[in-house]
């Protein structure tokens, strides 16, 4: 009895369980991500929107103006949807380094 294996009657240990679940695992998430890549360049639009234009200052505006009068459209662009936070604070930040 000693030094004798006890026989599992052909299933798998709890080892070779988990190492089949993890390979199974794995094969789902690396397919799950090669689809969703598919779908996501099937649905991306052919011509994406070009970006959007710097804010002009207006004419006749002063030039300690100019700086506010932007900084303004920017925040007036960001409220509408046309800029996202991201394009916003980069262009505050190009701005503000004038």
């Amino acid at each position: 009895m000693i030094g004798r294996r006890l026989s599992r009657g052909g299933r798998p240990g709890l080892i070779g369980t988990a190492a089949r679940t993890a390979v199974i695992a794995g094969t789902a998430t690396s397919v799950s991500s090669r689809v969703a890549a598919r779908h996501q360049q099937a649905t991306a639009p052919a011509n994406p929107a070009p970006p959007a234009p710097e804010p002009q200052a207006a004419p006749g505006a002063g030039p300690g103006d100019q700086p506010l009068s932007q900084l303004e459209r920017l925040v007036e662009l960001r409220q509408s949807g046309m800029l996202t936070d991201d394009e916003f604070t980069a262009a505050k930040q190009r701005l503000l380094a004038r």
